[in-house]
This record gives C-alpha cells, structure tokens and sequence, in this order.
C-alpha cells in the first residue's frame, strides 16, 4: 500500500511525507498470523498502520473469556488513543493474518519543534478525524451488544455493515468465532440464530459474505 493512500497522510503531498519518512519516527515490521502487536499492559508510543492484512484488537479477562473491541483493515490505524496517553493498554493488538504495520512514533513525531513543518497541521488533522471516527466505531459496537437477544444482536451488527457497504450484500470481517466474540456470544449460539434466520427468509450467508433479504424486520 502506497503511503498516500492511507487516510493518516490525506491532504500532504508526496514532499512532505518523504519530509516525515526521513524524520526517523516511521518504521515498518511484518508480522505472521496470530502474531500481537502489542499486549495488555503495555505501555505504547507508537501509533499502527496496517499496509496489508488486518489486525483484531481484543480483550481477554482473567476467567480467560475473549472479547472482540474493534478491527483495522488495510490502510487503518489502531492503538492511537493508548500512544497519545501513554496510558497501559487493556486491550491484546494481533493479527489476524500476515501483516505489514507502519509504525508512527507520535512522541517523537508531535514534538513541539515539528510544528512548524509543513506536514504537521495536516497529520494533526487527520489523527483528530480517524481517533474520532474510533470513538464511533466503539460506540456502535455498544450499541450491538446492549440487547439481551441474540437475534437483535445480530441483526444490529449486520445492519451496520450493510450501511457501511451501501449495500444489502457485503462481506464482514470476521470469521464466525471471531463475529460471536465481538458480539459477546457463545458461537454455537450464534451459528444456531444464524441458522434460524437463515430458514425464516430474513437473510442468507455464506462463511462471512452476507445478504440481507428481509430489510424490514423488526429488531
């Protein structure tokens, strides 16, 4: 993936994103599947990007119950919030494939002396934009797991995608354990409700490719 096309660096020229490559705070690393990133605990600076593959961000209890957070795609950004604090992280980073990240070290990159680069109003814009855009994307996922119901869980995630795609046939990015850990369900239970609103007409499936047929359902 070039680097502009990535959204972090939107609005900046080629120059300045060769300015902020030789300023020494990038760097890139490959990671093999199920490899983490980082772990709970950690105490971070650096801000990731994934150039290819994608990364799961979850979180693991200390009974051993995994929940699914969030997710970064090709071109994303993950771990923002924790490398602006400084705080420790209460979260696992691990990929879900192969992965390339660039890496962003935003102690070094947003040092008072760097404000007056060219590249540095941009790059502050567009970290404000995507870390809102994260805080967003949490709150949907709250909103998925509020009910009590399955079926109404599923049918909020899958609503959500389906608006996301502007389409009623996507594909999620998740496998079927992975989608019942980030709704916080037992997959049986999952693969069972899937099943049943399979044969109710409401929608169809096929490992994570999704068609919604029953838009009008109640949840």
């Amino acid at each position: 993936m070039k680097f502009c096309d990535i959204l972090l660096f939107k609005n900046m020229s080629e120059q300045e994103i060769t300015q902020m490559n030789k300023s020494k705070f990038m760097k890139k690393r490959i990671y093999a599947k199920n490899t983490h990133i980082y772990h709970m605990g950690d105490v971070i600076d650096s801000v990731g990007i994934v150039l290819s593959g994608n990364v799961i961000i979850e979180n693991i209890d200390i009974w051993g119950n995994k929940s699914i957070i969030s997710y970064a795609n090709e071109g994303e950004i993950f771990a923002e919030t924790y490398a602006l604090s400084q705080t420790p992280m209460m979260v696992d980073v691990v990929c879900a494939e192969c992965c390339e990240i660039l890496f962003i070290n935003l102690k070094n990159a947003l040092k008072p002396e760097n404000s007056n680069q060219p590249w540095y109003p941009k790059f502050m814009n567009s970290l404000l934009m995507l870390s809102s855009q994260k805080n967003l994307a949490l709150s949907r996922r709250i909103f998925c797991t509020s009910s009590k119901a399955v079926r109404t869980r599923v049918l909020a995630y899958l609503s959500e995608e389906s608006v996301k795609a502007d389409s009623t046939d996507f594909e999620i990015p998740f496998d079927r354990q992975q989608m019942a850990d980030y709704l916080n369900l037992d997959r049986s239970a999952l693969s069972k409700e899937l099943s049943k609103m399979k044969s109710d007409g409401i929608l169809d499936y096929r490992k994570n490719h999704f068609v919604l047929l029953d838009t009008e359902t109640d949840l």
